[in-house]
């Protein structure tokens, strides 16, 4: 427990970096083997150490100056072979062209498993669904 708990202390510290658009504290986090996975919000899953590396690339350079990160956990579980935590990451950032600073909310779900003797990423999964949705928000026209 306190591994995993040390790693997501790591990797919010990383996110600090993450959101001022330097992203190489969070993907040295991640697994680099073949089955690590990624779903964030401004992109489709990427799949395989490669394809993540690239969509965290990509996600992070969307950001800048941002600030006041928190995250809020909701869940952990942590066994010998395997952990998963369940948070939402608040955070205020400037986006692309914007000149302010906008909130951010995302749900997170992340699952880790030993490797070589540290604990690493293996999976996360980000989306903007913090509040109830209706039904119908998930129908894609």
């Amino acid at each position: 427990v306190d591994d995993v708990d040390r790693l997501t202390e790591q990797y919010q510290l990383g996110l600090e970096e993450f959101v001022k658009g330097n992203p190489e504290a969070v993907k040295k986090l991640f697994s680099h083997r073949d089955d690590v996975t990624l779903a964030n919000p401004l992109g489709p899953p990427a799949r395989g150490w490669e394809q993540v590396a690239a969509t965290i690339e990509r996600a992070s350079s969307n950001f800048r100056d941002g600030e006041d990160l928190h995250c809020e956990t909701m869940a952990k579980y942590v066994t010998p072979e395997l952990a998963y935590t369940v948070w939402i990451e608040r955070v205020k950032v400037k986006m692309g062209g914007m000149e302010d600073f906008a909130p951010s909310a995302l749900r997170v779900t992340m699952i880790f498993r030993p490797e070589d003797g540290a604990w690493k990423v293996v999976h996360r999964h980000a989306d903007p669904i913090t509040t109830a949705q209706p039904a119908e928000s998930v129908i894609q026209e």
